[in-house]
């Protein structure tokens, strides 16, 4: 799965370019996530903007992915679309991520 990285400040951006995060994409978006992250900032904001469907395969996978960060590591979640965001809200991952708008309003909101 590729991948779009960027450092702003104190967190690495990461965009999927992908419509979908789901059973047949899992395994590649955590080895290619695990790639981007190994070094990386002490924040993480995963940009799901471009993602239009995410199941739970695709939820494990993200998860599995803060987990990989450690304790000393954070990852927030920006531009969930409304039904990416319904997924995290019934699952109740809401109360596990930060979700922000976009990647701007998770920028402002980032600890300085």
């Amino acid at each position: 799965m590729e991948l779009d990285t960027k450092t702003s400040g104190n967190a690495q951006i990461v965009t999927p370019i992908a419509e979908r995060i789901d059973a047949a994409v899992a395994t590649r978006f955590k080895d290619a996530m695990r790639d981007a992250t190994d070094e990386g900032s002490s924040r993480v904001i995963l940009n799901l903007g471009q993602v239009n469907f995410v199941d739970s395969s695709g939820l494990g996978a993200i998860v599995t992915m803060m987990k990989h960060l450690g304790s000393n590591r954070k990852m927030d979640l920006a531009g969930l679309n409304p039904d990416v965001e319904k997924v995290f809200r019934l699952t109740r991952m809401d109360s596990v991520f930060n979700i922000y708008v976009d990647v701007d309003t998770a920028m402002a909101g980032a600890p300085t």
